[in-house]
């Protein structure tokens, strides 16, 4: 359902995205084809991404927008996907709000003072509102133009914003680094319970926003990554953190453009997934598609390839990829993607084979 919120030329709202495979897939309608598209940055793998990162840090390439742009086509132009991914990292947004975060190589996001006390939330920077020109809003501007140059490209093919979840955004800040087990984030839920409620809320409204910002300025869906989540058992989560998931996705419904829900290592979460305000979930490569299905029958699904597949012989990823369109049939929708990120030393023959394969036997 198209939303009257967007702006008139939004290609959602004037029809250039509405019947894409991948939009008729999530809405549970029947695509043309099966739609296929590949999570977490797909173009890391190509040598055209690696030559346009040459003298850029990731957080440079993510806020420079002709360059964002030029990373979200890549694999659209080299593969055929049916959608593109905005090139962004869950830190983005925390950056652009003022938060101490860098990208260290080799090591991922590293925070200057990790959260651990109400007081800390507290002194976490004011998001202000949108459009109000403020500090945060003004750091949004290269996210919205690098959205605008790739939907001017993109055409027909829809783009889909790009957010880390609550959880994950606050387990980030509390561990400070990268964690195996979250257990310092774990830990605040309990010891700490309104300090993480607060920094929840404060998470929430950050995602929210981020996505907002995508959705106005072109895209045609949003995903919600919770990389994270699977470390949570089911009580904790829909205590502690479903209620973050559903805000951050609340605050694009009123667009109409689908929400996607995904999380890794979390087939016991699905029903909370499902249940936070999505139009469909991702489903990662440990849980068959028709056994999701059967657990959350009314929206769609997207996956769940094994990404470890991709390095196998054709006959057997082809086998794999087929067994995942078998399974994946029985849902509302099914939109084939990996079941985790693109690895970054996958050879873009085998991802280009998974296209082809999807697009003619889907």
């Amino acid at each position: 359902m198209t939303s009257t919120t967007l702006p008139a030329g939004h290609p959602f709202a004037n029809g250039t995205t509405a019947d894409a495979p991948l939009i008729a897939a999530l809405e549970g309608r029947e695509p043309s084809h099966r739609p296929v598209w590949f999570m977490r940055q797909a173009g890391r793998s190509l040598p055209e991404y690696r030559a346009a990162r040459v003298g850029s840090t990731m957080l440079e390439a993510c806020f420079t927008p002709e360059l964002a742009a030029e990373i979200t086509l890549q694999p659209v132009r080299r593969y055929g996907v049916d959608a593109a991914i905005f090139y962004s990292d869950i830190v983005v947004p925390l950056k652009a709000a003022g938060v101490d975060v860098d990208i260290a190589p080799g090591v991922g996001p590293v925070f200057g003072a990790p959260i651990r006390t109400l007081a800390d939330v507290e002194a976490l920077p004011e998001l202000g509102a949108e459009g109000d020109g403020g500090t945060f809003d003004a750091a949004l501007d290269p996210v919205r133009r690098a959205v605008e140059i790739t939907v001017g490209e993109l055409r027909g093919t829809p783009l889909i914003g790009f957010a880390g979840a609550p959880f994950t955004l606050a387990a980030y800040m509390v561990e400070g680094r990268p964690s195996r087990d979250h257990l310092a984030a774990r830990e605040l839920m309990y010891a700490e319970p309104d300090a993480w409620t607060a920094l929840v809320d404060w998470t929430s409204a950050l995602a929210g926003r981020f996505l907002r910002a995508q959705v106005l300025a072109g895209a045609s869906a949003v995903q919600l990554f919770d990389s994270w989540a699977g470390a949570l058992s089911e009580r904790d989560y829909q205590e502690h953190c479903a209620g973050g998931s559903a805000r951050a996705l609340e605050s694009v419904a009123e667009f109409g453009v689908p929400r996607i829900h995904f999380a890794t290592a979390a087939g016991h979460l699905l029903p909370a997934l499902a249940q936070a305000g999505a139009t469909a979930v991702g489903v990662d490569y440990r849980t068959p598609l028709d056994e999701a299905a059967g657990i959350i029958p009314d929206l769609a699904l997207q996956g769940n390839i094994n990404p470890a597949l991709l390095a196998a012989p054709a006959d057997v990823l082809e086998a794999h990829v087929q067994d995942v369109l078998t399974r994946g049939a029985v849902a509302r929708g099914h939109v084939a993607n990996l079941g985790h990120g693109m690895p970054p030393h996958t050879d873009p023959a085998a991802a280009q084979r998974v296209v082809d394969y999807v697009h003619e036997h889907g």
